[in-house]
């Protein structure tokens, strides 16, 4: 036996093949002998998923009578391990071999002639087993091809139980599981249903899990996936959400084109992705794409909307349709009776509006029509586009000043190209009316957090979940919006935090939370208001902290004494005792973290919401410390960068505030300028009402599609037709376009280098990984030419110069630098990027407000601007769906994404939709008093009576157009979680029939 020195306290020393190893005392053998550098083959196990030693393969010599499962087994002081001796060779050799005797022949299987990472073929190919001979194709237990992207293979499966770990542990989504007995055993998707039809997300963490080729990826496009040694590999950072997941593309350079791709290890995602990650990246191959630069043809003007659906003139089959009460004015000149179409029981059924025929031409995913459209555009040469858009830009600024001119820039675009595009409006335009998509998601509680705390951004990271007592997620559907950053919540939830999920949908977020709260739409102010009174009133604040580190508590208790939870529950419907209960969890916590979405940011109220968030934290001492703190979960990839680099009217780069003399001379002479803009720039919202109105006239969009995007598209539509000028740099044809004079073909994601920056503060490098179509050019490039048309005289060579500027003036940058963000980005603030990963909690001592005290800040409950009425008695509300992403511009064009969810459709509970006599796949009409849609009706369970929900991805059922334009008088976002609808059956008793006939395809690959 070796002789070896006492082992520390709480570890055991052991020798593994006559090597010493000193771990942690309860650390198995298989994970000892990795950090050794040893290594023992594994089928079931991954040191991510619990180990349950199913395979046997890792089974070691540990002197017993028998031999131990590695995965499994701890490790024991003075214990000796040999893990290859030649009986241990033996066995796995034999289990290998039984293994193979029940898989698919070498030229059948896919993985194998794939990706090549067969994983039980590499140990035949090891123990010289390629001889043996497989299963003849059809035999045994059959596949499954029903899901459009992912194979399932059961004659390859060897049931070793990674997929179910994978689904459950990694993410949280219980889907995978095992029918049959004996040999008949397989692996199941639900209760045996076929893959496609069960309730799988698609995120293909099974995939990724399996060992073999029982679960493989099919070819996207015709894109062969073939042997990662045949292909090139780009490490880049995924272009949808505000996650931020970390990947890496495999490409076919020979086709130019991505094959597959695959999660990579990063701390906010440790190599996960969800199915627009995985499957949604071949939009960039879509052959709509903008491939050369198009000028308006004379014959074009008047300007307008080119097609017939965004001009408003179809509704059929989900096509959006501008009725409303100025529609029912007409059709009462014209003698048509429109309290029978209120109803739905008589009167037209469906239609144009005009008693013109039911039958309507559909195009697949519900795209623009570029045949309809880019006959009223001419192509031309880059130098003659640019000409023209600097040319008019700067006659519309030199006859109406700075007020004239306005920009909207894209989350979707990087830290880089944000940062020029605002500085560009400012010192070649002097003005500030520079805003972006954050004024439709986050602007209301940037506003909050400023004035509470004195940042914008998250004060703790969503991984940090991990050390929190209890985590409340509210008004946010993390598992569709933020997979990822769910799968962090649900593995917390499995670890001992309790979940608190507040929302008036029971989204799945429910299903894994410990108290649900249903509240009634737009009453959060009362519900947070009940529970800080609960709270207080059980003494339960943090009475250090609110005397050392906040201000005006005693104004906020005034307020929520108001609010006792039998009050909050009349005003929420969530009953008093549940209340209770939030309180009592929230106050006794160790650490509590709040995260939150739209569905507190989205309202008029949306200011008051975050500020009881903030409260709520300050309160109980929860910022400041591991597992407490604020995160509004951003929802683009780059909300946060942008934000950062001051692509909103009130702020510079690093929210310096923009009507701060101080402020404006540093940035005169860092931009070698004079005469910027002493004012606060418009708004999103108001500088649509400002071109309504006469005050700007020419415009510059990169990236946004206001049309989908802004509320009340009838006053949008009427904007962008009153425009003198508007200039579209865009990768596809949008509806937004259709009203423009210029349109630039501008490059994708995939397509560029450049940095951004995720809902963490992480900011990452995302690398260029196709060439663009065509003349389309890398937008920042085309920013720097308009800027030197204009005489800015700009001479940056690549991003990275960009970003070296940006590092300079924004002292929350400050230290960063591309060679130093690595493969994981860097956390911000960061003092030592060399060696650190960044700042995980910030506001240990103080906040970033004058004072360094947290401001509190009381709110009373108000009722939404537009309540339900007798005509309009259901309250909508709008979002997203897991599959699709912002106006479909992207989501609509890959195949996968498209297959999975190809349709608009309405979400309304059963009980309502009896009432209202609709049934389950029926069209629908949903009207406000601005507009009207028709779309599918799809039973939902999640939602709360009298309410329906519906996604805003889909052009040919806008939901926008219902929407109402209010806005939150500080955040100046608007309501669009709350206006009241009439719901109806779109037709009489054809209705089934004219839904077959208005489905949607899914494209094809």
């Amino acid at each position: 036996m070796a002789i070896h020195a006492p082992a520390k306290a709480g570890t055991v020393t052991l020798t593994i093949d006559g090597v010493a190893v000193t771990v942690a005392d309860g650390t198995t053998i298989w994970a000892a002998a990795k950090d050794a550098g040893i290594d023992i083959p594994v089928l079931c196990h991954d040191e991510r998923y619990d180990p349950v030693g199913v395979c046997r393969m890792c089974v070691v010599d540990v002197g017993a009578r028998a031999y131990a499962a590695a995965c499994v087994r701890p490790c024991e002081d003075g214990m000796e391990v040999k893990t290859a001796t030649p009986d241990v060779e033996r066995n796995r050799a034999m289990l290998t071999e039984l293994l193979l005797a029940d898989q698919p022949a070498r030229e059948r299987d896919a993985k194998q002639t794939t990706t090549g990472d067969n994983e039980l073929l590499v140990l035949a190919d090891h123990f010289g087993l390629t001889g043996v001979v497989g299963l003849p194709a059809g035999s045994g237990r059959g596949a499954d091809l029903s899901n459009p992207v992912i194979a399932v293979d059961h004659d390859a499966c060897i049931l070793c139980d990674r997929c179910v770990r994978a689904c459950d542990d990694i993410q949280g989504n219980d889907v995978i599981g095992r029918s049959g007995k004996g040999y008949a055993t397989r692996i199941a998707f639900d209760l045996n249903d076929p893959m496609g039809a069960s309730s799988c997300v698609t995120c293909g963490e099974c995939v990724a899990a399996c060992p073999t080729g029982a679960l493989t990826n099919k070819p996207i496009r015709n894109i062969p996936i073939r042997p990662r040694s045949e292909l090139d590999q780009v490490d880049s950072v995924c272009p949808y959400c505000g996650v931020g997941c970390a990947l890496t593309y495999h490409v076919d350079r020979e086709r130019g084109a991505i094959a597959f791709a695959e999660g990579r290890d990063q701390p906010g995602s440790k190599g996960r992705l969800c199915v627009k990650g995985r499957y949604g990246w071949d939009y960039a191959a879509s052959p709509q794409r903008l491939t050369v630069p198009l000028i308006r043809r004379d014959d074009a003007y008047p300007k307008g909307p080119l097609s017939a659906d965004v001009r408003g003139e179809m509704n059929r089959g989900g096509y959006l349709e501008d009725t409303g009460e100025r529609a029912e004015r007409r059709q009462l000149s014209a003698g048509r009776d429109v309290s029978a179409t209120r109803n739905g029981r008589n009167g037209r059924r469906g239609g144009n509006g005009d008693g013109r025929s039911d039958k309507r031409r559909r195009k697949p995913g519900g795209l623009v029509d570029y045949a309809e459209v880019l006959p009223h555009f001419r192509e031309a040469t880059w130098d003659e586009a640019l000409d023209l858009v600097a040319r008019r830009l700067t006659e519309i600024y030199t006859a109406g000043g700075p007020g004239a001119i306005a920009g909207f820039g894209s989350a979707k675009c990087s830290n880089e190209e944000a940062y020029l595009f605002q500085k560009l409006i400012r010192t070649g335009f002097h003005t500030n009316n520079v805003d972006h998509c954050t004024r439709l998601c986050h602007a209301s509680s940037v506003f909050a957090l400023f004035e509470g705390i004195g940042s914008g951004a998250v004060s703790t990271t969503y991984g940090d979940v991990i050390n929190s007592d209890v985590a409340i997620v509210t008004g946010s559907n993390p598992t569709a919006n933020h997979p990822v950053a769910s799968s962090f919540f649900k593995q917390a939830r499995r670890r001992g935090t309790t979940i608190i999920y507040v929302d008036p949908r029971a989204d799945k977020m429910a299903d894994h939370a410990d108290i649900f709260c249903q509240i009634k739409p737009g009453t959060d102010v009362a519900f947070y208001n009940g529970v800080m009174h609960e709270v207080i009133r059980l003494g339960l604040t943090d009475e250090e902290f609110i005397r050392n580190r906040t201000t005006n508590y005693a104004a906020l208790a005034e307020t929520v004494a108001d609010y006792p939870p039998e009050r909050a529950a009349q005003i929420t419907g969530v009953h008093a005792d549940v209340i209770r209960r939030v309180a009592r969890a929230w106050g006794e916590a160790g650490a509590g973290v709040i995260f939150w979405g739209m569905g507190i940011s989205q309202h008029t109220t949306g200011t008051d919401n975050a500020r009881c968030l903030i409260a709520m934290c300050a309160i109980t001492g929860n910022v400041g410390r591991p597992g407490s703190g604020l995160h509004p979960l951003r929802g683009q990839n780059n909300v946060q960068g942008a934000s950062d680099m001051g692509l909103i009217p009130m702020f510079y780069p690093d929210y310096k505030k923009a009507d701060d003399p101080d402020v404006r001379a540093r940035f005169e002479r860092i931009w070698q300028t004079d005469n910027l803009d002493p004012n606060k720039g418009l708004t999103v919202t108001e500088i649509i009402g400002s071109v309504l109105k006469g005050g700007v006239r020419g415009m510059y969009m990169l990236g946004e599609n206001p049309f989908l995007s802004d509320p009340n598209i009838n006053k949008v539509r009427k904007a962008l037709s009153a425009l003198d000028f508007l200039v579209v740099q865009d990768i596809f044809l949008t509806e937004t376009a259709e009203f423009a004079d210029v349109i630039l073909p501008a490059s994708s994601y995939l397509e560029k280098d450049g940095t951004y920056t995720n809902t963490d503060r992480r900011v990452q490098l995302g690398r260029k990984v196709l060439d663009p179509p065509g003349q389309a050019r890398v937008d920042w490039e085309v920013v720097q030419d308009i800027a030197n048309r204009i005489g800015l005289g700009w001479d940056y060579g690549s991003p990275r110069e960009v970003f070296e500027e940006i590092v300079a003036v924004m002292p929350n940058y400050a230290n960063l630098s591309y060679d130093n963000l690595g493969l994981s980005g860097k956390l911000y603030p960061n003092p030592d990027p060399e060696h650190s990963d960044g700042t995980v909690v910030m506001f240990g001592e103080k906040f970033k407000t004058d004072d360094g005290l947290a401001h509190l800040v009381p709110a009373e409950w108000m009722p939404a601007k537009e309540l339900p009425s007798d005509d309009y008695p259901v309250i909508l509300s709008t979002g997203r769906l897991l599959q699709h992403w912002h106006t479909g511009s992207m989501t609509r064009r890959s195949y996968a994404l498209d297959a999975i969810s190809p349709q608009a459709e309405m979400y309304i509970h059963p009980d309502d939709a009896a009432e209202l006599g609709l049934s389950d796949g029926e069209m629908a009409r949903v009207t406000s008093r601005r507009g009207s849609i028709v779309l599918a009706t799809r039973f939902s369970h999640r939602e709360s009576r009298g309410s329906c929900f519906i996604p805003f991805h889909f052009r040919e059922a806008a939901a926008n157009l219902l929407t109402i334009d209010e806005i939150d008088p500080f955040g100046k976002i608007p309501e669009f979680k709350f206006c009241a609808v009439r719901v109806e059956p779109a037709a009489g008793p054809d209705r089934a029939e004219s839904a077959r006939e208005a489905a949607p395809q899914a494209q094809g690959q």
